[in-house]
């Protein structure tokens, strides 16, 4: 259906695809949402989800990923108004009736989705999963102060802040999905509350790179999470095209075993602490700079009085950031490393999403461990659908992918662990043979 703010009865300019396809600049972008036409190069800049998200879809009908990413559409339509330019004079996909079909079966899921309820987030099940991480962190200090400095209660008390922080990760993950509240400055403030002031990271920084990440999904240039290849080469085509061009300066055929190095040893303990300053300055994001702060305040004025200095707490917040880097670095590559990686091939936005995620076996452990990422396939698909709410679709995702034959993968967890390491091996084994191929 058009968007309502149009006027069905003033006509319209048409453009085929031939057309929308030049308009790919960053000074000329146009984007393609339920068929018509709009020119985003000067809101680019202005785009809450930042512009970069936008530029990734020049030129390509982004109706998924907006449909998707919205959760008040009627709203947002109307400041898209003034930048319509036309409509197309044909659909997409006009020549592929499966994929047509697969996105008409998949818009009747959604909406039974949204009759079912299962947009709606339950309240206890956040307002627990919130106690619980203040609960962990408040453990850890207790801890600590009552059985004195030793390395064992040094080891514990770093790993109970671990998990606490982990958790804290999924936590702010789901409002910023705005999947938790109806309101999404309700869900933006208590995101703001969780990553800046219990995380110490900046909220915008999150966004800027997950929303890339979740509208073109294991994309290379596109999603920022898989793109590394002065360290890591993935996917099967990206490392033949280095191997063939004979580019690349790293031992790639050993980046499996390095990984552990630039992978969870370094992560979240140095390069994203570097990252997140490099913006917070660089967009003059002094304010959400200042809610940081709270957090390491708050840190160090609990741990130095008991561990007795500031060294002893530093090593306390980088131990606990190591181990939490483990956790927060497998569950996230477990879920899209071992898949299809690529140049843009401009899937339909059903397509692209699953063969780009692969699931883990559900069950009471795994759902908390990995924060329900576990339902990665799901979570792409419906990020703005509350986790506890996956179990229900899921089944119908799966009779949808098999109906279209769009492979779904689910795998156990451990399995899902090691398939980083194997597809790790793989890509680099590419590369290598490619590389001293005659």
């Amino acid at each position: 259906m058009p968007p309502n703010y149009i006027d069905k009865d003033k006509p319209l300019e048409t453009y085929d695809w031939k057309e929308i396809k030049k308009h790919t600049d960053r000074k000329d972008c146009w984007i393609v949402i339920n068929d018509h036409i709009y020119d985003v190069t000067e809101w680019q800049h202005k785009h809450p989800g930042g512009g970069k998200i936008l530029g990734h879809y020049a030129g390509q009908d982004a109706t998924g990923a907006w449909t998707a990413m919205h959760k008040h559409r009627s709203v947002v339509e109307k400041y898209m108004a003034p930048m319509l330019v036309g409509r197309v004079s044909e659909k997409q996909f006009e020549d592929k009736p499966d994929i047509l079909a697969l996105q008409e079966d998949f818009d009747q899921l959604r909406r039974h989705a949204e009759k079912s309820g299962w947009f709606k987030s339950n309240p206890l099940f956040y307002a627990f999963h919130t106690a619980h991480i203040i609960a962990l962190e408040m453990l850890a200090i207790t801890f600590l102060w009552y059985y004195g400095v030793s390395t064992v209660t040094f080891l514990i008390t770093s790993f109970i802040l671990a998990i606490s922080q982990a958790q804290a990760g999924w936590s702010q993950h789901d409002y910023g999905h705005h999947s938790v509240f109806k309101s999404n400055k309700d869900n933006r403030n208590y995101q703001r509350f969780i990553i800046n002031v219990i995380k110490g990271v900046n909220v915008h920084w999150w966004q800027f790179r997950h929303n890339q990440h979740h509208a073109k999904p294991n994309i290379y240039k596109k999603d920022p999470d898989i793109t590394l290849p002065h360290l890591f080469l993935l996917g099967d085509h990206i490392p033949k095209l280095w191997g063939d061009k004979k580019r690349g300066n790293a031992p790639y055929q050993f980046q499996q075993f390095y990984f552990l190095l630039f992978g969870p040893m370094t992560l979240l303990p140095i390069y994203f602490h570097l990252e997140v300053l490099y913006f917070s300055f660089k967009h003059r994001d002094y304010f959400d700079f200042g809610l940081m702060l709270t957090c390491f305040i708050r840190f160090f004025g609990f741990f130095i009085p008991i561990l007795g200095g500031w060294w002893p707490a530093f090593g306390m917040y980088m131990l606990s950031r190591f181990w939490e880097s483990f956790w927060f670095t497998l569950v996230t590559q477990m879920s899209h490393l071992p898949m299809e990686i690529d140049f843009d091939q401009d899937h339909d936005w059903v397509t692209g999403q699953v063969i780009a995620s692969q699931n883990v076996t559900p069950g009471v452990f795994n759902d908390w461990f990995t924060g329900g990422l576990n339902y990665q396939i799901e979570h792409h698909l419906f990020p703005m659908m509350p986790r506890h709410n996956f179990d229900k679709v899921a089944p119908l995702v799966q009779s949808l992918c098999k109906k279209h034959n769009v492979p779904y993968t689910c795998v156990s967890l451990r399995t899902a662990i090691s398939s980083i390491f194997w597809s790790l091996a793989k890509s680099g084994r590419i590369w290598h043979e490619a590389y001293h191929s005659l």
